[in-house]
């Protein structure tokens, strides 16, 4: 999937070893901007591989001129349910859509996974994350049990 915004061209790439470093690092790198870096961050992000590929998930690249600027991931819950996580842009190219790009290719995704719901777990500050969420079309639910101390906003999103 290749998107274009503000003159830059974004392309939506399957994760593939080659970007493994990348999607560890920019996770981090959020993630530390704001928050403390939990045992469950360290767990995907350290194997995604195992943690999230093997079991049935996805991970999809942003890149422009074929560097990696974003990630995101689609981790399976069980046979009807994803779960939106791991999303992150490069501080350089925040505000430019390519958030917005690798949000909608994991909506697509998901469909193609015959998924009939994507769940997110986040956090009311990051208030560039739920404008985005909600626009595509994620709805506040019910907390549910979470991993990571920082959550404190459940969304869903019905396919």
């Amino acid at each position: 999937m290749t998107t274009h915004s503000h003159d830059t061209t974004v392309t939506i790439v399957d994760f593939d070893a080659k970007h493994r470093r990348a999607f560890s690092a920019l996770n981090y790198e959020w993630i530390e901007k704001y928050f403390t870096v939990e045992a469950a961050d360290r767990t995907v992000l350290d194997d995604p591989e195992t943690n999230i590929l093997a079991p049935g998930g996805r991970i999809l690249i942003a890149e422009i001129d074929h560097k990696t600027v974003g990630t995101c991931a689609l981790l399976r819950k069980d046979s009807a349910t994803l779960e939106l996580a791991k999303m992150a842009v490069a501080e350089l190219h925040q505000g430019a859509g390519v958030g917005r790009a690798l949000g909608e290719a994991a909506v697509k995704s998901a469909r193609e996974m015959r998924a009939s719901r994507i769940v997110l777990e986040s956090n009311r500050r990051l208030d560039a994350a739920l404008g985005l969420y909600r626009s595509l079309g994620f709805a506040e639910i019910a907390a549910e049990a979470s991993d990571y101390t920082r959550c404190d906003i459940h969304m869903e999103l019905r396919l």
